[in-house]
């Protein structure tokens, strides 16, 4: 196997009729499918590398490609999450407000909220009303404010921020991002 430094899109898209194996399967974490540089293993055990840009966050699903035009099929691997529900839509929005406000990557349904385990987490959402299954699940995360790399639709440039944090200053700041 090579060093996979493409993404050619989702698996319906980038290689439709292609049947994956175990050869050119690889199941990863979400951090796994956050770091840039990767080496790791097929499910056969095949050595690999993954090369990509920073800042990116390989879904599952994602199709990459090498220079030699082999492919490597990126899956969601289960990993150890907390699955929130609530008892309403606006309970639920009300747990995403306050879990978003810990700036934790959080995936986000219309039936519920997951969060790589914290139990420190998971005690405060059932404080505020919710329940909490810990499970071994798939994980992905919505893109945000957690992430160091913002790219907005339109925009030809990056973006640059900068937190200043001193000791003698206790002002804090709130930036709003327009997405």
């Amino acid at each position: 196997m090579g060093t996979f430094s493409r993404i050619l899109g989702k698996k319906e898209d980038a290689a439709p009729g292609h049947e994956f194996s175990g050869s050119d399967t690889v199941s990863l974490t979400i951090d796994e499918r956050r770091s840039s540089r990767l080496i790791t293993e097929t499910k056969d055990g095949t050595k690999c590398v993954i090369l990509l840009e920073r800042g990116l966050i390989v879904r599952g699903g994602t199709v990459l490609g090498d220079e030699d035009g082999s492919l490597l099929l990126v899956e969601a691997a289960p990993e150890e999450v907390s699955t929130v529900r609530a008892n309403s839509p606006l309970e639920l929005t009300r747990l995403a407000y306050h879990l978003g406000n810990r700036h934790v990557p959080l995936e986000i349904t219309s039936d519920y909220l997951r969060y790589q385990h914290d139990h420190v987490l998971d005690d405060m959402v059932r404080g505020l009303g919710g329940t909490v299954a810990e499970e071994q699940a798939t994980f992905e995360p919505e893109n945000g404010a957690y992430s160091h790399h913002h790219h907005h639709d339109g925009d030809d440039h990056d973006h640059e921020h900068h937190h200043h944090h001193d000791d003698d200053d206790h002002e804090h700041h709130h930036h709003d991002h327009d997405d």
